[in-house]
């Protein structure tokens, strides 16, 4: 028998929505170089934008996002970059900066939430990372995000991963 996935409740989708525009943010301010508390009032701003494109979908995520753990999750995560990327560099198979920037900002993410959320379970950390990737990243690059989350959980929460398979 096969078991259908669990619908997720709206706290769940209320933090996977923080989790998108947290990335989309980052990515942003990989991209442009803003700074990142200049990012949030333009994401912010763009609730109200009726001219925007997708103003509807884009005020739905908006409307149903945590909005204090995007606030968190992008600022801590831009504050902490280079701590971030110290933990990440040895795990990649190139540079850094050979990286796709998306899947620099979900593995950015990710490592964060692995190192200080440690409320959220690694194996949420890594599905949230795949999910991202699957919606915002290259073909497979959900693929390469999952890998390098997993090893980085391995090296962060060794005594929960190593529960977690006994």
């Amino acid at each position: 028998m096969s078991q259908t996935p669990r619908e997720a409740t709206p706290a769940q989708q209320s933090r996977r929505a923080a989790r998108e525009l947290a990335v989309q943010g980052l990515y942003q301010w990989q991209m442009t170089g803003k700074s990142i508390t200049a990012v949030e009032s333009e994401f912010r701003a763009q609730i109200a934008d009726e001219d925007l494109e997708d103003h509807e979908n884009w005020h739905k995520v908006m409307g149903i996002a945590d909005l204090a753990l995007f606030h968190e999750l992008l600022h801590n995560v831009a504050a902490d970059r280079e701590a971030i990327d110290k933990t990440i560099a040895p795990l990649l198979d190139r540079r850094l900066e050979d990286l796709d920037r998306i899947e620099l900002a979900i593995l950015r993410l990710g490592a964060y939430e692995l190192k200080y959320r440690l409320e959220v379970p690694y194996r949420a950390v890594i599905n949230e990372g795949i999910e991202l990737a699957k919606a915002f990243g290259a073909t497979d690059g959900h693929k390469y995000v999952n890998g390098i989350l997993d090893k980085l959980a391995s090296r962060l929460r060794s005594a929960e991963v190593a529960a977690r398979r006994r």
